[in-house]
C-alpha cells in the first residue's frame, strides 16, 4: 500500500534504489538499461564529478530567492550557455523544468510585444503533434490531442498548422525540400488569416520528442520559417527541452538548421536528472525591450535560478565537454540506426526508423505499404514497453502519432556515455521486446 499519487495510481512499480552508469537497479536487484526515460539522463546515474558539485554547493549554500540576491552558479552557468549559443541569444532565465521554461516564454512573447506598443499581439501558432508540456500555457501550445482533451476548456486559443513530417505528410513525387516548403508557407497562411498584426510568436521542437517520436525537419524548412517570422515580425520560439543540450549531436539542436531563434528553451539534458533545472534563453533584442521599457519581467517562481540546481547543471555540462561526449553522441546514434536497420528495418510492422544523434524514433504500423496505424485498442505501445522492462531495457513508447489516437511509435534517448557493448544490448533487446509485443497482438 503507498500513499503516494503515482502517474497511474493502479499500476505497480519497481523501486528504483540505485544507479550505476547507464543503468538503474530496482530493490529486487534487477538493472534496467536506461534508453528512453525521456530523454533526461544524458550522463547517466552516479557521476561522481556532478555528485560532488551539489554536494560542495549544498555546503556553501543551497538557497537564496533571486528577488534578493544573484549566486554563483547561476551566472557561471548563464556565462557557460551563452558563450556556445547560436545568434543573437544573450541572456539566460533559470526555471526548474521544461514547461516552467515554456510559460516564461509564452509570457515574455506577450510582454516584449506590449513594451514595444504592439498590443493587439496575443495569438500563438503552433504545430500538430506537438508537445510543450502540460501547465495550462503550454498544453494550449501544444499538440498533443490525447493530453489536451480534458483540459480544452480552459486552454487559449492556439493555431496549429502541419508539422514537418515527411513519412506521412509528403506527396508522392514531391522532392524533400518541396515538401519543407509546403509546409512551413502554412506558417505565413495562417499568419495573414489571424492578421499579422496580432500574432505573439510561432513555437515549435527543431527535432519533435514525444508526440510524433524523434522526428526532424527536412532541409531548408526551418530557413523558410525564419523568414517568415522576419517577414511578419513574429517570434521564434525553439523549444528544445527534450532534443537539446547535446542529445542530437549539437549543443544546440537548432544549430544544426542554421537558423538562430528569438526565444529558446531547454531543460531534461540541462541537468540531466541531477536536479530539476530548466532555462529560456533570450535574445539581446527581446531582452532590451524589457529594459528600456517597464524594467521588469512580470513573472517568476521561488526556485529560480536555484544554487544547486545550477551549480549541478554546470558540473554535466563541463562533463559534457571535457570528455567530448558530442562526438559519442554522433557515432553512436549512427550505430543505433544502422543497427536497428540491419535488424528490423524490413519487418512488416515497421514503419520508419528516424531521428538523429542518440534521439531515434521507430514508428509501426500494421501495413507497411499503406502506412495503416495498428487498432489503437490494441495497445501496443504500452505492451512494448512493458515487454522492455520485463527484459531489463527503458525505452519511451507513445501512442497517439498520427492525430492523438491512431499510431505506435516508440523513442530512444540513451545517455551519452554508452559503449559499443550499450548498442549491442539496446538494439537486442528492443528487438525481443518488440517482436515480443507484436506476438502478443
Amino acid at each position: 500500500m503507498t500513499h503516494v499519487f503515482h502517474r497511474a495510481p493502479g499500476h505497480q512499480y519497481p523501486k528504483a534504489v540505485k544507479g550505476d552508469g547507464v543503468y538503474i537497479e530496482d530493490a529486487e536487484g534487477r538493472r534496467y538499461l536506461d534508453a528512453g526515460g525521456a530523454a533526461v539522463s544524458c550522463l547517466g546515474h552516479s557521476n561522481q564529478s556532478v555528485n560532488d558539485a551539489i554536494k560542495q554547493q549544498v555546503d556553501r549554500i543551497s538557497f537564496a530567492h533571486s528577488g534578493f540576491f544573484t549566486n554563483e552558479p547561476m551566472e557561471e552557468l548563464a556565462d557557460f550557455l551563452i558563450e556556445r549559443a547560436p545568434g543573437r541569444l544573450d541572456k539566460v532565465y533559470f526555471v526548474s523544468g521544461g514547461s516552467e521554461a515554456v510559460e516564461a516564454a509564452l509570457k515574455l512573447a506577450r510582454q516584449y510585444f506590449i513594451e514595444k506598443g504592439q498590443t493587439k499581439r496575443t495569438r500563438f501558432i503552433s504545430r500538430r503533434q506537438s508537445y510543450h508540456g502540460n501547465t495550462l500555457g503550454a498544453l494550449a501550445a501544444g499538440g498533443n490531442e490525447w493530453r489536451r482533451e480534458p483540459y480544452a476548456p480552459l486552454l487559449m486559443p492556439v493555431s496549429l498548422i502541419a508539422p514537418c513530417y515527411a513519412y506521412r505528410g509528403k506527396n508522392s513525387g514531391e522532392s524533400d525540400f518541396d515538401f519543407g516548403q509546403r509546409v512551413a508557407n502554412e506558417l505565413e497562411a495562417e499568419i495573414l488569416n489571424l492578421g499579422p498584426e496580432t500574432v505573439c510568436a510561432f513555437i515549435c521542437e527543431p527535432v519533435v520528442g514525444a508526440t510524433l517520436g524523434a522526428v526532424p525537419s527536412v532541409e531548408g524548412y526551418f530557413k523558410r520559417i525564419r523568414e517568415i517570422c522576419d517577414q511578419y515580425g513574429v517570434l521564434l520560439i525553439l523549444d528544445e527541452v527534450m532534443c537539446g543540450m547535446g542529445r542530437t549531436g549539437t549543443l544546440f539542436a537548432h544549430e544544426q538548421e542554421e537558423i538562430t531563434a528569438d526565444i529558446m528553451v531547454t531543460a531534461k539534458g540541462l541537468g540531466a536528472g541531477y536536479q530539476p533545472i530548466g532555462a529560456m534563453l533570450v535574445s539581446d533584442e527581446v531582452f532590451d525591450a524589457v529594459l528600456n521599457g517597464s524594467g521588469f519581467f512580470q513573472h517568476g517562481h521561488t526556485y529560480l535560478g536555484h544554487p544547486v540546481a545550477c551549480a549541478a547543471s554546470l558540473a554535466v555540462q563541463r562533463y559534457v565537454e571535457d570528455n567530448q561526449l558530442l562526438q559519442n553522441v554522433m557515432k553512436r546514434g549512427e550505430e543505433i540506426q544502422t543497427e536497428l536497420r540491419r535488424l528490423m528495418g524490413q519487418h512488416p510492422n515497421v514503419g520508419d526508423i528516424r531521428g538523429r544523434g542518440l534521439f531515434i524514433g521507430m514508428e509501426f504500423v500494421s501495413d507497411r505499404e499503406t502506412k495503416t496505424a495498428f487498432d489503437p485498442a490494441k495497445k501496443l505501445n504500452k505492451k512494448i514497453k512493458a515487454a522492455a522492462m520485463a527484459e531489463g531495457l527503458m525505452c519511451y513508447p507513445m501512442g497517439g502519432t498520427i492525430d492523438g489516437q491512431k499510431g505506435d511509435h516508440l523513442l530512444l534517448a540513451p545517455p551519452f556515455i554508452i559503449e559499443e557493448k550499450h548498442v549491442d544490448e539496446i538494439t537486442t533487446k528492443l528487438e525481443k521486446a518488440i517482436l515480443n509485443a507484436l506476438g502478443s497482438i
